[in-house]
């Protein structure tokens, strides 16, 4: 992890945190073209230069801003594990195009590591489950479908057909790239190029697989297990290591990214492991006290109200929230109270009602 982030994201690129994705881009490219060490020769511009990309990567996606808004940066890394993941999928060429100053990709897989520039493993895949708050109460498996690439059994992800095998390209000797030397005058320019006889493979295939044609891969739709514990919240986002697309050319395949959708409920409203939920009883009962049933995420439950209880009165209902994901125990459910008046009394009930605030019985 870089420890060139301190502070807020926002506050690194100077918007509020309701910022729309349009301010953050125009603040990004406003910065990023003033910090660009190829631009800015202060000592300091780099470490800027990487805040503000870092911020950028982060806000400008939605699943990852949503993640730093509930947990803060240390969340974020440990969802999406590395610098690598945190800006896959952010296309900087698109914040400064028609700016005519390019290079941030480059610039950027120098600061970072250098593991953007070439493919280390297979494509993550994303997707998304949708449950119900009832069903976040205890753990669940879900099973899902999922289409991906894999290594092609019948060549052993070679490319090549059984009994024959992968040769080296002789033109770049296994590279992958070719160099240019052009002279004009007395300069020499020297280019590197993808190899045009491997197409930047490294090695001809003479035989292909007639399974894969070459590729080393297939297609497959396969069934997997996704384990959710319980108490997961909307947005959270779980890592399955290895289960996303393979990797070309022996690469290890990718990662599958699962992104939990809770819709808003009709009954229960949620605030981490607590639950809402509103209650009404009348006048006279609000007065009187009486017991009521109320439900929760669990089945219906008693509710004791007391004499006396105030319009907006809130009680709370021990341990019958969602469990907690970071800690042992569950949260409460807080029932509020509304009080609701009769629109239309008999003559007795308004006889009584009239004696009672006569003798001062209601205050």
């Amino acid at each position: 992890m870089s420890s060139a982030s301190s502070g807020n994201f926002y506050d690194v690129l100077g918007v509020p945190k309701g910022a729309s994705k349009e301010d953050i881009k125009s603040a990004y490219r406003k910065l990023a073209l003033q910090y660009h060490p190829d631009r800015n020769k202060d000592p300091q511009a780099e470490e800027r230069f990487k805040q503000i990309s870092e911020a950028y990567a982060v806000l400008s996606d939605d699943d990852k801003r949503k993640q730093y808004d509930t947990y803060g940066r240390e969340g974020v890394y440990q969802r999406y594990g590395s610098e690598e993941d945190i800006f896959r999928g952010t296309d900087f060429s698109d914040v400064f195009r028609g700016t005519g100053f390019g290079g941030f990709d480059d610039i950027l897989n120098q600061m970072f590591g250098g593991g953007r520039r070439n493919p280390t493993h297979g494509n993550d895949i994303t997707v998304r489950i949708p449950l119900r708050l009832e069903e976040v109460v205890n753990d669940v498996t879900k099973e899902m479908e999922i289409p991906r690439s894999e290594s092609c059994p019948t060549c052993g992800g070679s490319g090549a057909a059984p009994g024959t095998s992968v040769k080296t390209c002789n033109q770049c000797g296994g590279s992958g790239q070719v160099q240019k030397v052009q002279s004009a005058g007395f300069a020499r320019f020297i280019r590197v190029e993808t190899c045009s006889r491997c197409g930047g493979r490294g090695s001809i295939i003479e035989s292909p697989c007639r399974d894969c044609r070459g590729r080393g891969l297939i297609r497959r739709t396969r069934k997997i297990s996704i384990k959710i514990p319980a108490g997961v919240e909307d947005g959270h986002v779980f890592r399955m290591k290895g289960e996303g697309e393979a990797g070309e050319n022996g690469l290890p395949s990718g990662d599958l990214y699962v992104a939990v959708e809770i819709p808003e409920h009709p009954v229960f409203k949620r605030d981490g492991a607590d639950v809402y939920v509103g209650a009404q009883v009348n006048a006279v009962e609000a007065m009187l006290g009486t017991e009521l049933r109320v439900p929760t995420l669990y089945g219906d439950v008693k509710l004791e109200v007391p004499a006396g209880t105030q319009p907006g009165q809130t009680f709370k209902v021990k341990g019958k929230g969602l469990p907690r994901l970071s800690r042992f125990g569950k949260g409460d459910e807080y029932v509020k109270m509304s009080v609701y008046v009769p629109k239309s009394l008999s003559g007795k009930q308004k006889d009584a009602l009239r004696g009672m605030l006569k003798d001062g019985n209601i205050q």
